[in-house]
């Protein structure tokens, strides 16, 4: 009877517990919303298709819904996203994001500014089922911007499994006043035959 007492009372104390946590102010989450299409079907058909949906999926008007179920189909399992920028000490930076911190960190922008991202010249790379992309791109407001308002390069490693690519990592830097981008990466894109 006793054994049944504390069981009980333990029982009480976990519940009172629950309804004290659960009471207390939680900090906000950001989500994607769920979207029916997870990805087009020539997603990851090709090397192309893969990195034209790259873009194509976060580019768009102020407050269009993106894809993003779209966008995590692309990646492979444990994939990193990853900036190169300014340090507060002077140098630079590596800031590494998943693709659910890329999502997170950019909703709210993307619903109060068009961003469009483009890419204007690539070369490549590649190695069996190994492909390596130096996409030039170019950041707009809108579409029919007459000038961007960034530029850099996206470097994309890309991956084969027999069946698709996959996006292995993604690693960007921008073009600033002390980095401008050479010319050899404004040229058309050069690309290999690609090995599988």
């Amino acid at each position: 009877m006793k054994r049944w007492l504390r069981l009980g009372a333990a029982a009480a104390m976990l519940t009172a517990a629950s309804t004290a946590m659960a009471q207390l102010p939680q900090p906000p989450v950001h989500t994607a919303p769920a979207h029916p299409t997870v990805a087009k079907e020539a997603d990851g058909a090709s090397v192309d298709s893969t990195v034209a949906a790259l873009y194509e999926v976060i580019s768009g008007p102020a407050g269009a819904p993106r894809n993003w179920n779209r966008m995590r189909a692309l990646f492979a399992p444990d994939a990193k996203l990853m900036v190169i920028q300014p340090g507060r000490d002077g140098g630079y930076g590596l800031r590494t994001m998943t693709v659910e911190d890329y999502v997170s960190r950019n909703m709210s922008a993307f619903t109060t500014s068009g961003f469009y991202e483009r890419e204007i010249a690539r070369s490549t790379d590649a190695f069996g089922q190994l492909v390596h992309v130096f996409s030039t791109y170019e950041l707009l407001r809108s579409p029919n911007d007459p000038k961007p308002f960034m530029r850099g390069i996206n470097s994309i490693q890309l991956a084969f499994d027999g069946k698709r690519w996959w996006i292995a990592n993604l690693v960007w830097r921008a073009e600033d006043a002390g980095l401008a981008l050479p010319e050899r990466y404004l040229q058309p894109r050069h690309e290999p035959a690609t090995q599988r």
